[in-house]
């Protein structure tokens, strides 16, 4: 275990609870298929630790099918039609990617002999056919299970339909999660068996992601679509990471590394909150459409605001941790001589105070006179809340997050045997 997994395990920890508790008032205890949310949430928790824990491709794989499996069960809470389709086509996706990710563990084990991910990146000794045609299977298939454009099409309607602690969850937690094995192969891997063409490529999806979810996210109808296309566009800045650390600099590969964590714990807070506010929102005028929120900012301006600090850190403005993130990518783009990432981060920004903007328009029109909205619990609007102020703060802080990550793996017990 090292400073990184320490840190997605308290990232976890941090989202999960609080979406728990979010969802322990919001979803209605009535409500028969309510009992099935529990055991998934659990599941889900279990194998997000697993994933953060594993060091072998096996116990990756592992701890990404629970996951994986627990999400589709998630979305499906209900059984409507609707979440049917989108738990379907999501299960399809996942599987479709497991098998990508398993031909390339099996190609890693007939040459190398081993799962252990340290074991083979000490016995890779330069480019080896079969192990780079591994790497890219295993590659595609983490993309796929993350949605990086242009295999995204699962994730709109599974987490436009969710419950809304359950989209939470999918967009702040599970998708980083093969993320964060594929980031965990490129760097251990990338330097022997990549190449700079794949590099670039998989930055340029990542910058088309950017791109196409943001524009796509004003486009939307409803509430918690615009959320969701914006989880494309954020998901697109996390796929940086492999140009901006192949054949760099240590110092410039660093730098990269530090932003792309940054922008992974910032999204995740953001993008919770923003769910939940999305959702309280929604139970307040009954109705998913964005233009169904005037007089929002009148009778119910506690989730709006929450709403919007989320977005503040979305669209990169200081002092939040998108800031924090986006100002160490923009950073190694420039020293990495990588000029061209650095226009998809500034549009990025731009594109994202677009669509969060879009929303509060809708919601300082004028409806009238009249409170006819329901008015959530004050828990459920202090949850999203709490997490949009530590999105916003993680900037503040980005020097000794940053510093718990780089521990060493043999330093942490240590450090944890000094907590009193």
């Amino acid at each position: 275990m090292d400073g990184l997994a320490v840190t997605f395990v308290l990232l976890t920890a941090t989202v999960a609870t609080a979406c728990g508790l979010h969802a322990g008032v919001y979803l209605d205890a009535a409500r028969p298929w309510q009992r099935y949310f529990w055991p998934l949430f659990w599941f889900l928790w279990a194998g997000l630790n697993g994933v953060w824990l594993g060091a072998d491709l096996f116990n990756l794989y592992v701890g990404l099918e629970l996951t994986s499996l627990a999400a589709v069960g998630l979305v499906a809470l209900g059984g409507r039609a609707p979440a049917l389709r989108a738990s379907l086509r999501y299960l399809l996706a996942a599987l479709l990617g497991s098998l990508l990710y398993l031909l390339g563990v099996a190609l890693l084990y007939g040459q190398f002999g081993t799962l252990s991910l340290a074991d083979i990146a000490a016995l890779v000794q330069g480019p080896l056919p079969g192990a780079g045609l591994a790497l890219l299977l295993m590659v595609l298939g983490l993309a796929l299970k993350t949605a990086l454009f242009p295999l995204h099409g699962w994730l709109p309607p599974a987490h436009g339909v969710a419950k809304s602690p359950v989209s939470a969850l999918l967009s702040a937690l599970v998708v980083k999660a093969s993320f964060y094995v594929a980031a965990r192969l490129w760097l251990d891997l990338g330097a022997e068996l990549g190449s700079l063409a794949l590099a670039q490529a998989v930055g340029a999806a990542g910058a088309t992601a950017v791109m196409v979810g943001s524009w796509q996210a004003q486009r939307q109808q409803q509430l918690k679509q615009v959320v969701a296309w914006s989880s494309i566009a954020q998901i697109g800045y996390l796929f940086l990471l492999f140009p901006l650390t192949f054949e760099v600099a240590a110092p410039v590969s660093l730098q990269a590394q530090q932003g792309i964590t940054l922008q992974v714990i910032s999204h995740a807070l953001a993008k919770a909150a923003m769910f939940l506010a999305a959702g309280n929102l929604i139970l307040a005028v009954r109705s998913r459409r964005v233009d169904a929120l005037s007089g929002v900012s009148r009778f119910l301006p506690f989730s709006l605001f929450s709403f919007g600090l989320a977005g503040v850190s979305l669209m990169g403005l200081p002092p939040s941790g998108g800031f924090a993130a986006k100002w160490l990518l923009l950073q190694a783009s420039l020293a990495s001589g990588q000029w061209w990432w650095v226009v998809v981060l500034l549009l990025g920004g731009l594109l994202a105070a677009g669509y969060v903007f879009r929303i509060y328009r809708a919601s300082f029109q004028e409806a009238g006179d009249n409170d006819d909205f329901y008015h959530p619990p004050r828990t459920l609007e202090a949850i999203p809340m709490i997490l949009a102020l530590l999105a916003l703060g993680l900037g503040l802080v980005a020097a000794p997050v940053l510093s718990i990550m780089a521990l060493p793996f043999d330093a942490v017990p240590a450090v944890l045997e000094s907590v009193p």
